[in-house]
């Protein structure tokens, strides 16, 4: 019998730059799906929410994105990471460390076949994305430089939190068996809340902004809605931290219900109101996404279907029925509506994943049989002791989530303002970027000309009215 040696292909073989641990597929794909989450940000949301304002507002509300994701970056490696990540400090956050040396960064990371560089990167754009759709509550009237504080305390002290509690294995509800596949709780339901009690903090925009707010340029909000969409494919595939059958599946669900929830919100937009909207179509899209988030790759296709259902609907009748019929509400001016796009869809989907979790498929994503069971696989499997546990512990990461955000984002606004005010001036939210930034979306005229203001600090808008029907008599001459 002759002996044959089993050799792997030169390119298989481990060496320095790639060791026995790591999967090489695993790893490009983590890096891939980290970029894809970082364009739904740089420049999915920007230029979602440049094209969603009106157009004195396109510029502060882009440089609000630009701004929270280099913050963001930068703040994570230095400390956030390990705070979110790293060995245990309290059961609810990790030590700050640095998380730059490259003896740290090469090793394996807490989970996956991967290094911990690939992992700190991956988590960034996670970390960054949330802030960045806080913002999305506060666009049309937040001071920038308020801003620019607001973001670093925050992140360290509201969503290191979340994330260590939830998703690292050292985490309270982790250990508890918390279901939040990739972020329906750390992300969207802690952003929706947070940015909501902000927006409680920060004021309103002006009476005429809030009664009239018209997008500037629908098809540019529209590309941004595209990213953010195709964006997700990163998002939730790559929460399993490998190319696995459970990544596929993570994927096609979060598109199945992302497109039932938007045609779901554009039947019921219709049937009350007689007309197709776009807008409500976007609404409808982003619920979808936030929905299926919790449970992207722990739910069959029917599931994924019926969730969809129900974003494209309970959060359509919050938004057009219960917000507009309740004072409560109405005081607080959420300017993108985040309360309903991620704090109710959010806390929709981490209920509704607590219902159809899949007891095969929570092992491909925890390798635990039997330790994640829904309520509806627990009565057919006679484990119902096991689905309620799940429930109670999915509604017990709600609350904790809510009270978290409630308290951390209301004691870091009032720390804010002691030193800079939240809201900018009325005269300067008369004029809008120029105020905030000397610096405008749109050129009419010439040659890319600055416009001068309509405010009296600037010039009267009759002043530019004259000044553009000269130009242009000169120019007929």
């Amino acid at each position: 019998m002759n002996n044959t040696t089993f050799a792997l292909p030169p390119n298989l073989l481990p060496d320095d730059a790639n060791p026995d641990w790591m999967n090489k597929g695993d790893n490009a794909w983590q890096l891939t799906a980290a970029t894809l989450v970082g364009l739904q940000s740089i420049p999915g949301l920007m230029i979602l929410y440049g094209g969603a304002v009106k157009k004195k507002w396109a510029v502060n509300s882009a440089f609000m994105v630009l701004y929270a994701f280099a913050a963001v970056l930068l703040l994570w490696v230095l400390y956030g990471y390990q705070l979110s990540f790293g060995n245990t400090l309290v059961s609810f956050l990790g030590k700050p460390n640095l998380a730059l040396d490259q003896k740290y960064l090469l090793k394996q990371a807490f989970s996956g076949k991967l290094p911990n560089a690939t992992m700190v990167y991956f988590q960034c754009v996670f970390a960054a994305i949330t802030l960045i759709l806080i913002a999305g509550a506060l666009l049309g009237r937040m001071n920038f430089k308020a801003w620019m504080l607001f973001v670093p305390l925050w992140l360290t002290f509201s969503y290191t939190i979340g994330a260590f509690s939830i998703w690292s294995p050292k985490g309270f509800l982790y250990k508890m068996g918390i279901i939040d596949f990739s972020g329906g709780y750390v992300i969207h339901l802690s952003s929706g809340v947070a940015g909501f009690t902000a927006a409680y903090w920060v004021g309103p925009r002006l009476n005429k902004d809030r009664e009239r707010f018209p997008p500037n340029n629908i098809l540019m909000m529209l590309t941004g809605a595209g990213l953010l969409w195709m964006g997700w494919t990163g998002f939730n595939g790559g929460g399993p931290f490998a190319v696995s059958v459970d990544a596929s599946l993570a994927v096609l669900n979060t598109h199945i219900c992302t497109a039932t929830s938007l045609l779901t919100w554009l039947m019921l937009d219709l049937i009350f109101f007689g007309k197709p909207s776009v807008i409500g179509a976007v609404q409808g899209m982003i619920t979808g996404l936030v929905c299926i988030t919790p449970a992207a790759g722990v739910v069959q296709g029917w599931a994924a279907i019926i969730m969809g259902l129900f974003s494209g609907s309970i959060p359509w009748f919050t938004m057009m029925v219960i917000h507009k019929n309740s004072k409560l509400l109405q005081k607080v001016d959420d300017t993108m509506a985040v309360l309903h796009t991620h704090a109710i869809a959010g806390m929709l989907g981490g209920i509704l994943t607590g219902l159809f979790a899949e007891p095969i498929l929570c092992n491909l994503f925890y390798a635990a049989y039997n330790e994640y069971v829904g309520v509806f696989y627990g009565f057919h499997m006679n484990q119902s002791k096991s689905g309620f546990r799940q429930m109670g512990i999915q509604i017990l990461g709600i609350l904790f989530v809510i009270i978290l955000n409630v308290i951390s984002t209301s004691l870091i606004c009032l720390f804010v303002r002691l030193f800079i005010p939240l809201r900018m001036s009325e005269e300067d939210m008369e004029i809008g970027d120029e105020a905030a930034h000397g610096e405008v979306a749109y050129a009419i005229w010439g040659q890319g000309e600055k416009l001068e203001s309509s405010s009296s600090k600037y010039g009267s808008s009759h002043d530019i009215e004259a000044t553009g029907n000269r130009k242009r008599a000169v120019e007929m001459t």
